[in-house]
């Protein structure tokens, strides 16, 4: 058996590229003082011959001086920060190169293409082994640059799985110091590739090694997950992400540039913090499977010129729709897996699909609203154009009857009818495609059932009819095509969703989630409080979790004796003493271990105020009274009747903007929130790795719940769930309806565990150094 080297590893990886089409040269040979020179200096990193050439051959009938004008364009790319500069190139690849020239007296221009993404056989594809560029003085050598047209868009850097001082971290701190040493040649990156030729994982220009990650290929057709085949990761992640095809759909439709406003609350000084994303193997298969089925369920033709086929696979339900439907499907991706920015993707991409199509992407919660569009507008440079938040009805109206398209969000109650059973229509054009969030939900149902018909006095003065949203919303928008994402299953007997959305078009589970460390593991952990909740307790909460089940109660439901008595029961002086004591002690002990963010569930506002008390008496120095500083805050709105205990406690949508930035930042001093509905879904704070439940849940709700604690960060082992309320056997429910749902691993690790035997699993896991697990 031959012995593995690096430079096997090389010979092998030149090999599966070249079977992709690739060409390969030895890059000394191309070298300012090689045989055949096609640099004129080391720092320089383009091939710009062949650019030149690419440029005319993809640019038919394009001047020589416009060809010329685009070329020094990509050339004259320099910021002193490097994203920026790849930001800057990025848009010049995907959107093309405006130029103009004065020619004859008059000016002429148009736009240069560098790459031809409709036709990937008319570009080139180079594969360079010892690439050397010399830069500040600085000579390095990655070991593979892959040239598309003369464009340096992947460097893979490789390392020897037999030798032990390498590892997939050492390949990455390499990418770093390359960085760092000649960012010229990272300015034109658009993909970086690390493995020891057995591992393999791709990351963005900004990545840190957590959100490296693996590439995996389908199974064969009708699979309905992404399970690879049996073959080293280096191959599968060449055959898969780096074929011709696919690394041009990639760049094209499934990179990003996310900002974020930020605002430090001492200076005042705004700045805008950027990471470039990369669609990972799960979101690309998916959103270009969501991209096809809506086409056909829109009956939009085949010609499609800015989408790569989807994947080798599909659901045998949704392939089976028929065309024309109006029902695009179902994408059942696992929290925290990414399924905001894979909505984000399919939207980028399906605004090039039809004609001018308006998206209007749905919610059914204000702050489920504010943070999907907060997403999108972060990204708005692949969705080439502003998205829109609709803040009342007569606005969606006049946007929906807007025959230019765009990106709308609004929520689901905006389509209640004013008056009657049904809603006026807002366009009966084709090309509009609803994209609903969590759409397992009742609310976009079309049943219908008979409530209480009031005065505006609150006076009850008959009953009438209402229906589930989407008879509102088919009402509105009667030739729209549906599309559903979301992160817990539809149940068994879900008739709504199906009869809305149509079947899954893909699923991605836990399983595969942890697998692939898109997310970590969840543990539960019960903490009874020393009140124990009596049977009669127990009935009121299956009572109230039916209701929980339809959506937020009303203040006349919360009045109802029921919720009186479970919250009376639940929100007693003593036991929320005992569980501030507890949470304390708790929490100061999980920092000790591994420093992160927590989250308590609270049933009510008043329990959530008042748990805040007896927290900060126990530990002054938590509290404060400026929005920007503190340890722990209460997340809730409030109204002027609830009084002045909670009014101190009440926040307005821009100010717990600015919570959810301190809950994001590891630095701040934020480490706690309480909360009631708040934050429950949607919300990704990576950080955070506790959550306390003292509120009854059940089935959706609680999986979304325990979510917010399975984000992949730095080293974070895992989250964990800690229980004051038994919700044990509603958890096992939950987990035994995902399992029939078709799902694999479970949400949470249903196992008892005392916090004494975390501390002693985490102060294993750190006691040990980096170098001694990669030798496991």
């Amino acid at each position: 058996m031959s012995k593995l080297t690096e430079s096997a590893i090389e010979a092998l990886a030149i090999q599966l590229l070249e079977q992709l089409g690739y060409s390969h040269i030895h890059a000394p040979d191309i070298s300012p003082d090689g045989d055949r020179p096609e640099r004129t200096r080391y720092d320089q990193v383009l091939l710009t011959g062949r650019l030149h050439e690419a440029l005319q051959r993809i640019n038919p009938g394009m001047g020589s001086a416009i060809l010329q004008a685009a070329l020094k364009e990509v050339e004259r790319i320099h910021s002193p920060d490097l994203l920026t500069s790849n930001e800057a190139f990025h848009r010049l690849l995907t959107e093309g190169v405006k130029v103009s020239t004065q020619q004859d007296g008059s000016e002429r221009g148009g736009i240069v293409w560098l790459v031809d993404f409709d036709n990937p056989g008319h570009n080139e594809f180079i594969v360079a082994n010892q690439f050397t560029v010399i830069e500040n003085n600085q000579a390095k050598r990655p070991d593979l640059v892959l040239f598309v047209n003369g464009l340096p868009l992947a460097v893979i850097e490789l390392k020897n799985a037999a030798d032990e001082n390498a590892s997939l971290q050492y390949a990455f701190r390499q990418l770093e110091t390359y960085k760092r040493s000649i960012p010229s040649l990272f300015t034109y990156n658009a993909l970086l590739v690390i493995s020891d030729g057995l591992e393999a994982k791709a990351g963005s220009l900004s990545a840190d090694f957590s959100r490296f990650m693996t590439w995996k290929i389908p199974d064969d057709v009708g699979a309905n997950n992404h399970l690879p085949q049996q073959r080293i990761e280096l191959e599968t992640l060449i055959n898969g992400m780096l074929n011709p095809k696919t690394l041009l759909d990639l760049v094209r439709h499934f990179v990003v540039f996310e900002k974020t406003r930020k605002e430090d609350p001492h200076s005042g000084v705004i700045s805008i913090q950027t990471v470039k994303k990369i669609a990972a193997y799960h979101q690309y298969y998916a959103v270009n499977a969501a991209v096809a089925s809506t086409l056909r369920a829109a009956d939009a033709g085949a010609a499609f010129r800015a989408m790569q086929d989807p994947a080798g696979y599909g659901l045998p339900g949704v392939a089976q729709q028929l065309k024309g439907d109006k029902k695009a499907g179902v994408v059942w991706h696992t929290q925290g897996s990414g399924k905001s920015l894979s909505m984000v993707f399919y939207t980028g991409k399906i605004v090039l699909a039809l004609d001018n199509p308006t998206v209007v992407v749905i919610t059914d919660r204000n702050d489920l609203d504010d943070q999907l569009f907060d997403t999108f507008a972060a990204c708005k440079q692949l969705l080439r154009q502003e998205p829109r938040q609709v803040e009342n009805r007569q606005q969606l109206k006049e946007l929906l009857r807007v025959t230019s398209g765009g990106v709308i969000f609004t929520t689901i109650q905006k389509f209640q009818p004013d008056e009657g059973n049904v809603y006026e229509t807002l366009s009966d054009r084709h090309n509009i495609v609803v994209i609903a969030d969590e759409a397992h939900r009742t609310q976009y149902g079309f049943s219908a059932k008979t409530v209480d018909d009031k005065n505006a006095q609150g006076a009850v003065t008959g009953k009438k009819v209402v229906y589930g949203f989407a008879k509102y919303l088919r009402d509105a928008l009667p030739n729209a095509t549906y599309l559903g994402f979301t992160g817990t299953p539809i149940e068994k007997t879900d008739v709504n969703t199906p009869a809305v959305f149509g079947h899954y078009v893909d699923i991605y589970d836990i399983a595969q989630a942890v697998e692939d460390g898109a997310t970590v593991r969840i543990f539960y952990e019960s903490r009874l409080a020393k009140v124990a909740l009596s049977e009669e307790g127990r009935k009121l909460i299956q009572a109230l979790d039916d209701e929980l089940d339809q959506g937020e109660l009303t203040d006349t439901q919360k009045a109802k004796a029921k919720w009186t008595q479970m919250e009376a029961l639940i929100g007693s002086e003593r036991r929320i003493r005992n569980i501030a004591q507890d949470i304390v002690s708790h929490f100061e002990a999980r920092q000790e271990v591994f420093a992160g963010k927590g989250m308590i569930v609270c049933m009510s506002h008043r329990i959530a105020a008042d748990l805040y008390t007896e927290i900060v008496k126990l530990r002054p120095q938590w509290h404060s009274d400026d929005l920007n500083r503190g340890v722990i805050k209460v997340v809730v709105t409030a109204a002027s009747s609830d009084g002045p205990v909670m009014a101190k406690h009440h926040t307005t949508k821009q100010q717990r903007k600015i919570l959810a930035e301190r809950m994001k930042d590891n630095r701040d001093e934020l480490k706690l929130v309480i909360v009631r509905d708040m934050w429950l879904t949607g919300f990704d704070a990576p950080g955070m790795h506790t959550l306390y439940i003292d509120k009854p849940m059940r089935g959706h709700n609680l999986m979304q719940a325990i979510a917010r604690v399975n984000r992949v960060h730095g080293d974070k082992p895992g989250g964990l769930v800690v229980d004051y309320l038994g919700i044990a056997s509603d958890l096992k429910e939950a987990l035994a309806f995902y399992s029939d749902a078709g799902g694999k691993g479970d949400p949470a690790l249903m196992q008892e565990v005392t916090f004494s035997t975390c501390l002693f699993f985490y102060r294993l896991i750190f006691d040990v150094d980096a170098d001694s697990l990669s030798n496991e």
